[in-house]
């Protein structure tokens, strides 16, 4: 017969596995800010998981492709939100 879990096994079970976007706002933060704040998060980041980041520096999407490309990371997309915002959406 199968055992059931208990429920702190089941908890860290489902803790480890549901993955949620994450997001990350640098609005305001000029190179090279929004990268090393987006280098300290992934650090917390579940493998599959996603990281959407908000920013408006002038290099923000140069900067979010080099970093992604460098370190491994899957750009999904890039997307403008008004005349200066982007927001990058990065799986890990």
């Amino acid at each position: 017969m199968f055992e059931a879990l208990n429920v702190t096994a089941e908890t860290e079970f489902l803790e480890r596995t549901t993955l949620k976007t994450e997001t990350l706002d640098t609005r305001g933060l000029r190179t090279p800010d929004p990268i090393l704040k987006i280098a300290v998060k992934s650090v917390k980041m579940k493998l599959g998981g996603m990281l959407e980041v908000w920013g408006d520096c002038p290099t923000f999407e140069k900067d979010v492709r080099t970093w992604c490309e460098g370190t491994g990371r899957r750009l999904l997309s890039i997307e403008s939100e008004g005349p200066k915002t982007k927001i990058a959406r990065i799986q890990f």
